[in-house]
């Protein structure tokens, strides 16, 4: 079980370690000068960007996440994150255009570069991990299957980018802890 657990990590660790920290700087920065933010993902990709969002939130930003009720409308001056791990999803560039034409500037989120949204992207964050895009090519040694990886490495991502937000904005962990919900 260590063994596997291990393997495991060590899969992960490997992803984040080709994560470039400029392009993590990048998308702080821009995310701090956002006015309204949206996220988006699919499948459990969105469970690591709803997570993100309500640390967003945590942090005092005018943030949602696509679909929900509560999304904010979005244009000039605003943020779409997406993440789209196995590059091409119609879902997700629907998302891209409809920002694109509206005036928002966009962060895709992805393992598998795709020349369709690569060019509706301002910035792109690139997380060099397996997909579902790319799993036919699993490793029999390998412990996390289909894009478990690539999900496993946007929740550390966005933690590390929360810290790198926390220092942009002055934020504490007692500010951030008064906007989580008393309603549990």
């Amino acid at each position: 079980m260590k063994d596997q657990l291990s393997i495991a990590l060590a899969e992960v660790k490997a992803a984040l370690s080709g994560i470039e920290q400029d392009d993590v700087d990048a998308a702080c920065r821009i995310i701090a000068s956002g006015q309204s933010i949206g996220l988006y993902g699919c499948g459990r990709e969105g469970y690591q960007m709803r997570g993100f969002a309500m640390r967003l939130f945590h942090l005092e930003f005018n943030v949602g996440y696509l679909g929900d009720t509560t999304m904010p409308p979005l244009g000039e001056g605003d943020l779409l994150i997406v993440s789209s791990g196995p590059g091409n999803l119609s879902t997700v560039n629907a998302h891209m255009e409809t920002a694109r034409t509206a005036g928002v500037t966009i962060i895709l989120v992805t393992a598998q570069l795709d020349a369709q949204q690569t060019g509706v992207a301002d910035l792109i964050l690139t997380v060099p991990a397996q997909t579902m895009a790319n799993d036919s090519r699993w490793d029999e040694n390998d412990i996390l299957p289909m894009g478990s990886v690539y999900e496993a490495a946007l929740f550390f991502l966005f933690e590390w980018m929360v810290a790198n937000l926390k220092t942009i904005t002055g934020e504490t962990a007692e500010t951030m802890r008064a906007r989580h919900t008393n309603m549990e």
